[in-house]
């Protein structure tokens, strides 16, 4: 299916025209058809040959209409731009024009309308010049009268011409269906209808309602009155959603597949048309079947922020229209360059950001988003329209190279830098080294972390043997001296003090292995344990505390926690009595 709105003054002859080409009526309301003139979107659909089935969105010419207008053109590929022989080009046709080059529609046809009436070619010849200074450019046309039939078959044949160079849609692509209508139809519920642009709807389809953040189940589907089992894009479709009533949806919002878009209200755009410093503060963009009012902030000479005052969703590359509807004046076309963007919080941070927008096009460039934002979840580049071929690095992150290569040589000066203020520390906690890279996730400081450090309990550490304080190296000798002459007299807490062996001191120590502590102030050479067990092997099994008390030559200030540790560890058995045995060994 093929999808084309009609564009041009109001009482043209559009609705005459899609009349006599589908034999439908496209007025949907008794006062329009009363009135003689689209008030509201009206739809229509023919097919021209086997194959090639074209729906008109017949849109209202009347100025006070143009919101309409614009709801029914935003997501449509092309247009049938109609201007009537006898009355010539009009304002209307005009701000129609300038809609459609801000939208930047490239693929049109122009027809003369009551050609009986006037000779067509002067209006055919004003139309022709006023389209090719816009977006649509050199364009077919041509003239007919609708109520006697000349001209029709010409129309048709160049109406085939225009739809075949239309591109193909992407069936792939994630749906974003804009919302024109919504109603109630008595026994099935809410339906709401649109033109598909992009993808594919499916019965079952669960699609999220953007302005609600709720899910909808698709409950059937209809599309040119037919009921579908489902509908590739471009079409118009009519689509029966379960879970959301009628009047939580109005003209604007949006079903979308869930999770791949982003709903935002702060975006930076580009601007076609009007200098930016002359744009009112406040205008109308419209997107889409959307109209939201804009706050602007001029940043660059064609580039401005746009605050909305409720969000949509958008994505990079997408094109509105800015309109003042006070002056009746199109404003120009607007190209998101970024539905995420910083903070212009800091001085000259405007400027600077005017600088760097200078160097975007509005193409969702991996390579280019990437760059800018250094670090990025991969589903929210996804949301913003980013096709992501890169491998994350931890998780769903995902790194530009050279930052990971900067972060990566950064990392050792971070742990350095904490453990000169933290001597007796084994690492910096992991959050803190992220802190200290400005990373956004713990898990990065993971991915980063390479031998000779590693991640131990939370910490980075240093794999390697780490080296102490040079007064705790000389306490430490003095401590190993007397061990090493009496291996289980611990040295009192007096002495330890005095050589500025506190509690941390002592930590430190054991973490590097130069001690065992075996209780609260009680310390050991690390091999004592195994010389304990040997020695307590050499007992009449089981033994008592006193028993390994006067093998071992210490006290109970000493014996008594180690051979707890012992029993921890497995080297001896602790029995129903409180005697211990060396396990393995026979009574």
């Amino acid at each position: 299916m093929y999808v084309v709105a009609t564009a041009g003054h109001v009482d043209h002859g559009k609705s005459t025209l899609v009349r006599a080409l589908t034999g439908m009526e496209p007025d949907r309301w008794a006062e329009e058809r009363r009135r003689g003139l689209t008030i509201d979107l009206g739809f229509a659909w023919t097919e021209l040959r086997p194959g090639m089935t074209v729906a008109f969105v017949d849109v209202p010419g009347h100025e006070r209409f143009v919101p309409n207008m614009l709801a029914g053109i935003g997501p449509v590929p092309a247009v049938l731009f109609v201007v009537a022989a006898d009355e010539g080009w009009m304002p209307q046709s005009a701000e129609h024009l300038a809609a459609l080059h801000a939208l930047d529609v490239r693929h049109g046809l122009l027809v003369i309308t009551r050609s009986d009436l006037a000779d067509p070619a002067p209006a055919m010849e004003h139309a022709r010049a006023e389209i090719a200074r816009t977006s649509l450019g050199e364009i077919d046309a041509v003239a007919v009268s609708a109520p006697a039939g000349t001209g029709m078959s010409e129309l048709q044949v160049a109406l085939e011409r225009l739809l075949s160079r239309i591109p193909q849609p992407d069936h792939h692509a994630p749906v974003r269906l804009w919302i024109d209508r919504s109603f109630t139809i008595k026994g099935s519920g809410t339906v709401v209808t649109g033109t598909l642009a992009a993808g594919r709807i499916r019965i079952g389809d669960e699609l999220e309602v953007a302005s609600l953040g709720q899910i909808a189940r698709v409950r059937s589907l209809q599309s040119l009155g037919h009921p579908m089992s489902e509908v590739d894009s471009v079409a118009r479709v009519a689509v029966n959603v379960r879970g959301i009533e009628r009047d939580e949806l109005r003209r604007g919002d949006a079903l979308l597949t869930p999770e791949r878009f982003r709903s935002t209200q702060v975006i930076d755009v580009r601007v076609h048309g009007d200098p930016v410093a002359s744009l009112p503060k406040s205008v109308m963009l419209h997107i889409g079947s959307a109209a939201v009012s804009v706050r602007v902030r001029p940043l660059g000479a064609d580039t401005a922020r746009l605050t909305l005052a409720q969000p949509l969703p958008l994505r990079i590359g997408d094109r509105g229209l800015l309109r003042n509807p006070g002056a009746h004046h199109v404003s120009g076309g607007a190209t998101v360059l970024d539905v995420a963007p910083p903070a212009l919080a800091r001085r000259r941070a405007a400027a600077t950001r005017a600088a760097v927008l200078t160097e975007l096009d509005g193409r969702a460039d991996e390579h280019s988003e990437l760059h800018r934002r250094r670090i990025a979840r991969r589903e929210d580049l996804e949301r913003m329209g980013v096709t992501v071929t890169s491998r994350p690095v931890a998780g769903d992150w995902l790194v530009e190279e050279s930052v990971w290569r900067q972060l990566r040589s950064e990392l050792p000066r971070v742990v350095a830098d904490w453990l000169r203020d933290h001597p007796l520390e084994p690492g910096p906690p992991v959050d803190v080294v992220r802190q200290g890279l400005h990373l956004p996730d713990r898990s990065l400081v993971h991915a980063l972390v390479t031998p000779p450090l590693a991640v131990q309990a939370g910490r980075v550490v240093r794999t390697s043997q780490q080296a102490l304080p040079a007064p705790i190296v000389r306490a430490l000798q003095r401590i190993r001296t007397d061990l090493e002459a009496n291996p289980f007299a611990a040295p009192p807490t007096e002495l330890l003090t005095s050589l500025g062996l506190g509690p941390r001191e002592l930590a430190a120590a054991a973490r590097v292995g130069a001690l065992v502590r075996i209780a609260d102030g009680v310390v050991l050479l690390p091999d004592s344990i195994q010389h304990a067990a040997k020695t307590l092997g050499t007992l009449p099994q089981p033994f008592t505390v006193s028993d390994a008390r006067k093998a071992l030559g210490t006290t109970r200030r000493v014996a008594v926690p180690l051979l707890e540790l012992l029993d921890r560890k497995g080297v001896t058995q602790r029995l129903p009595d409180d005697r211990r045995r060396i396990r393995g060994s026979r009574p």
